[in-house]
């Protein structure tokens, strides 16, 4: 059985703002995730394909990948959404693909304060495509579906990251992305505590 999901917020006891993104391919379930952790952290959920220009989702629409030069306005136009909703608020949950380490390096440059990853991580592309399938509010195409697992870059161990089964249940893995993101915002406020003690 998770543990208890009641609605409790857990703001950065450190005083800093903290962002959050759910990452992993299109299919994955990083929307359905990224809105329950919002919900239960009492903050935002900023979906990443709404940052995607109108000739991003054309190109997306018509079958054919995003190339780097695409993805870099898009990546600093979520970062700064999550900089602004986490600095109001004092967290803020985004839900983007963050296929490469250049991408999240980038973005944790970009948004300018702690920025955890949630990565639902599957290698059954056969349920992905069902899913993508299914989808009838979308403009990413199943087709899409390999160039994404292609690019995908698999997380060093120097990033702040935490990788769930995307085939558990949304429960469980609500469940499990809370109790990581307690802990890390703890050590933070620890470690930012024992830095303001020594200065």
């Amino acid at each position: 059985m998770p543990p208890s999901l009641e609605p409790t917020p857990y703001p950065a006891s450190d005083g800093l703002p903290h962002a959050i993104i759910v990452m992993g391919v299109s299919g994955s379930g990083k929307s359905t995730l990224g809105a329950a952790l919002a919900r239960h952290l009492h903050c935002d959920f900023l979906e990443g394909d709404a940052f995607h220009s109108a000739d991003s989702v054309a190109k997306m629409r018509s079958g054919q990948p995003l190339d780097d030069e695409d993805r870099w306005p898009w990546l600093d136009r979520i970062a700064v959404g999550l900089h602004d909703a986490a600095t109001r608020d004092g967290t803020a949950v985004a839900a983007c693909s963050a296929l490469k380490r250049v991408y999240r390096d980038r973005l944790a440059r970009a948004v300018g304060m702690p920025l955890l990853f949630v990565f639902l991580e599957t290698t059954d592309s056969r349920e992905l495509a069902r899913r993508l399938v299914h989808r009838t509010d979308h403009y990413m195409p199943a087709s899409l579906l390999a160039s994404q697992l292609e690019t995908l870059e698999e997380l060093g161990p120097d990033e702040r990251a935490v990788t769930l089964d995307a085939e558990d249940a949304p429960d469980r893995l609500c469940a499990d992305a809370l109790a990581w993101i307690r802990r890390e915002m703890s050590i933070e406020a620890e470690m930012t505590g024992n830095a303001r003690r020594k200065s």
